[in-house]
């Protein structure tokens, strides 16, 4: 049993390894090349190919996240019953268990309004018409959103944390 819990938590992490730091390559590395002028031609393909190939990556990284997390927790002893009747939620552990989750669910809700609404919107337009306001609009929008989400995901990091390691 403890050979699953250690696969589970590797999992856990490598899923979320790769979800963050395809985050943080596309916000740090891939938007700031396409700006070159240099790339002015193919930025919207690239990004567009990118961002599809990663949504898939990702969403299949959080649909990991989600499963192996729910076995870390019962992993530690808790059962649905302890959830239903809140004995999970009245502890340290529970507590910010719960500021976790509700991180995730945020997460959860933008990634889907990015990947599937506003980023596909975004670089259609910006195929079709890339000096529109339109399309600047909603760049702009997609990005606040991926930047927003990521500083989300790196607040999950920290309150798993402190979940492994104990709350201050």
């Amino acid at each position: 049993m403890h050979g699953l819990y250690l696969l589970s938590v590797w999992l856990h992490i490598l899923a979320a390894a790769v979800w963050i730091g395809g985050m943080v390559f596309l916000a740090l590395v891939l938007v700031p090349v396409t700006r070159r002028p240099e790339y002015r031609g193919v930025a919207s393909t690239l990004v567009h190919w990118t961002g599809l190939r990663f949504r898939w990556v990702g969403w299949a990284c959080l649909g990991l996240l989600v499963l192996s997390g729910v076995a870390n927790v019962a992993s530690r002893g808790y059962a649905w019953d302890d959830i239903a009747t809140g004995r999970l939620w009245r502890s340290p552990f529970g507590e910010t268990l719960g500021l976790k989750l509700a991180l995730v669910g945020a997460v959860l809700l933008l990634s889907a309004a990015h990947d599937f609404v506003i980023g596909p919107r975004a670089t259609t337009i910006w195929r079709s018409s890339p000096d529109s306001p339109e399309a600047a609009r909603l760049r702009r929008q997609a990005g606040w959103i991926g930047r927003l989400n990521l500083l989300l995901a790196l607040g999950v990091v920290a309150l798993a944390v402190m979940l492994t390691r104990g709350v201050p």
